[in-house]
């Protein structure tokens, strides 16, 4: 089967469109990447998305032409991935859609909501979608995130050690797999279950503060992001606002546990910068680099890493990969490594996740490992919404899959196509 993933992350800068061909030996399932193409998001969309988020406050008028608007463009995005990837001859599309809000108090999530209708994906493309993958999980007591857990478990289980799966995007995630444990549609050994967790912001704050206080590039465009880690090399680290940032709450709780921009936002940071006084962009950048590099290793140390396989947008920036390994212990410590080195390349991972999890769903399949998410038990996730006339779906297979094998394929970017 071959699947089109479609994924928008908590940076909202534009829509990844991953294509993959999907077929079932015994218990393992074997993705052949076909390539990945991304579209930004115009700058209008994006800014009235912007202006829509947490902690603004936005009126259902706004969230319906939201809704209609990305589903547009997502739609958009899985045309030109069917035609340019597949031939034209895709069998399925997974919208992740784009999260607006996640709505989580004291420890629990109490609802989700992504938006990005399916109906226009379907209608542009003749093809069914899968869509809503999230709520499905927080109905029966999840977390609903991350849920690209059950891919990271089928992928990495039975390698040695304890590897790690980190996604650096606006939010950090891992996947923690301990040697023997417990895997997605079955048991196998008798070791720890698998857990899954948001560790923070990883990108979040560093692009906000990029965006508020850097103003113009040598070109005169204004600045979204750390480009290449530039600022937090000509920074300096500030100990009074680490500090402070480092005593957030959040980064306390017992996992699995879940965030987002709700909590980590200009807002957020503004106040924290309120205490310390002036300081030049580039060391608040510098401070933010650490306080993610440090986060995220404070998060995944207690369980004894010996690899982290790192993808997402954060992976292009040097400095935090670097300080990242200084944290873990440096050359003595756990090793780092992109997972494009296993054959999932970091830019496309998350899109390429979802596929899979669009292809357990038209399969019938539970699409999450209840001891990553906190749910109640595993669950089918998302709802599917016909293509052309009439809806056929693959009959379930008497075999779930538990492993996840990447085969040859596309696999990186294609020319012209980079982010």
């Amino acid at each position: 089967m071959r699947v089109v993933g479609l994924m928008s992350g908590t940076s909202y800068d534009a829509i990844d469109a991953a294509a993959a061909d999907l077929c079932l030996d015994g218990d393992t399932l074997l993705l052949t990447p076909l390539g990945m193409i991304s579209t930004a998001y115009d700058d209008d969309l994006r800014a009235d998305l912007a202006a829509a988020l947490p902690p603004a406050g936005a009126d259902l008028a706004t969230v319906c032409r939201l809704d209609t608007r990305i589903g547009r463009a997502f739609a958009a995005a899985a045309v030109r991935a069917d035609e340019e990837l597949c031939g034209g001859r895709a069998d399925l599309v997974a919208s992740h859609g784009q999260t607006v809000f996640h709505w989580a108090e004291d420890g629990r999530v109490h609802g989700t909501l992504q938006i990005g209708e399916a109906a226009w994906i379907a209608e542009a493309t003749g093809r069914p979608v899968v869509s809503g993958f999230r709520t499905r999980d927080v109905a029966a007591g999840g977390q609903g995130a991350p849920l690209v857990s059950i891919v990271d478990v089928m992928w990495l289980r039975g390698r040695p050690g304890v590897p790690v799966a980190l996604n650096l995007g606006g939010i950090g995630n891992v996947t923690v797999v301990p040697g023997g444990a417990h895997g997605a549609h079955g048991a196998e050994g008798t070791g720890a279950e698998p857990l899954a967790f948001d560790t923070g912001p990883a990108n979040a704050l560093i692009d906000a503060a990029v965006r508020a206080l850097a103003g113009r590039d040598a070109s005169g465009e204004a600045r979204s992001m750390d480009a290449g880690g530039a600022l937090a090399a000509r920074g300096t680290v500030h100990p009074p606002l680490l500090r402070r940032l480092l005593d957030e709450p959040y980064y306390a709780r017992p996992a699995p546990k879940t965030t987002g921009k709700e909590l980590f936002h200009l807002s957020y940071l503004r106040s924290a910068l309120d205490s310390c006084g002036p300081l030049p962009a580039e060391d608040v950048v510098a401070t933010l680099t650490r306080l993610t590099a440090r986060t995220v290793a404070d998060a995944i140390r207690p369980f004894g890493a010996t690899e982290v396989i790192a993808s997402g947008g954060g992976t292009r920036n040097p400095v935090l990969m670097d300080w990242l390994r200084e944290e873990l212990g440096g050359a003595g410590g756990c090793v780092v490594r992109s997972s494009d080195e296993l054959g999932l390349p970091a830019g496309a991972k998350e899109a390429y996740a979802f596929a899979v999890l669009g292809w357990l769903t038209a399969h019938g399949l539970a699409g999450t490992v209840p001891s990553c998410t906190g749910a109640r038990h595993a669950s089918v996730l998302g709802s599917i919404t016909p293509g052309g006339p009439g809806l056929r779906l693959p009959r379930p297979p008497a075999t779930a899959p538990v492993r996840l094998t990447v085969g040859g394929g596309a696999g990186t970017d294609r020319p012209g196509h980079a982010r």
